[in-house]
């Protein structure tokens, strides 16, 4: 059953910026989705059920490099229809990049666009509106050329194999470690795409890119800075000579962590980008010499 908890945390004083830091602590403790007030007083944040600790939770508030009080509230929220959750509450028709527009089934006010994503989400991450997924987006953009091969690490929603695809792409593998979450991607998959479509979707982790050494021309990973760092060698194993990766889902501060990383595992850096404070990084794996 797809449980969470609706945590609210609670900060004193109010800060945006402290919205934000706490947002990326609960994201490295399976939190994964984020609904944050206005002026800064509050996080909303959801964890499935079974990935819920308040000690974790008390840790990530603890672990703000800026002084604020922070206090939390856990309540258990059974399983329903995510989609009627997110059209009531905060899922709205996006334009992306101003070529992607990305909307819900449910949705009938939908903008013209080059391309045209539908994206039923229930819980899982990923459908433009927020910064790191339209980083993600615009790289996808820039990146895909004909008949390449993706992988999409942290597939979430499937959003960004989707749009690979839809930009060219010849073959795509998605990724994803929530089961529920891959469920949905396979839903999303069969929404936007034909069924002769070159791209699945894996349950798995990092340990699934075994089958796929040398298989991407192009990588992306939309996950959080520390599975990043910990991974990006299996990723560069899995990328051809010369392919690209672009990683997202940490701060514009994260940057040297991250750059670290990937030159540890062979990679160069070649692009930066960021929007509201959030970073992605692109590198590229050198070409192979005889």
């Amino acid at each position: 059953m797809n449980d969470y908890y609706k945590v609210v945390f609670t900060l004193t004083p109010a800060s945006s910026d402290a919205c934000d830091l706490l947002a990326d602590a609960l994201a490295d403790a399976a939190y994964e989705s984020f609904e944050p007030a206005d002026d800064g007083s509050s996080l909303t944040a959801y964890v499935p059920a079974a990935q819920y600790s308040a000690d974790k939770a008390s840790e990530a508030a603890a672990s703000l490099p800026i002084a604020a009080d922070v206090a939390f509230d856990a309540e258990f929220v059974e399983g329903r229809d995510w989609n009627s959750e997110w059209e009531r509450n905060y899922f709205k028709p996006i334009v992306v990049a101003g070529k992607v527009a990305v909307h819900s089934s449910f949705h009938t006010d939908v903008p013209e666009a080059q391309y045209d994503i539908v994206i039923d989400p229930r819980m899982a991450f990923g459908t433009g509106h927020h910064a790191t997924t339209t980083l993600m987006m615009q790289a996808v953009l820039e990146r895909v050329t004909p008949g390449c091969s993706v992988i999409d690490m942290g597939t979430g929603t499937g959003i960004l194999a989707i749009l690979a695809l839809m930009a060219g792409a010849g073959k795509a593998v998605g990724i994803e470690i929530d089961p529920f979450a891959a469920a949905n991607a396979r839903d999303n998959v069969a929404l936007n795409l034909e069924p002769d479509a070159k791209l699945e979707i894996i349950d798995g982790d990092a340990s699934a890119l075994e089958n796929f050494n040398d298989f991407a021309d192009i990588f992306l990973a939309n996950i959080n800075r520390n599975i990043i760092t910990a991974d990006i060698c299996r990723y560069a194993a899995a990328m051809k000579s010369g392919a690209t990766i672009t990683v997202s889902g940490f701060y514009v501060a994260d940057r040297p962590v991250v750059r670290e990383a990937a030159e540890a595992a062979g990679l160069s850096e070649v692009a930066v980008a960021e929007l509201d404070n959030w970073s992605s990084m692109t590198f590229i794996k050198p070409q192979a010499h005889d």
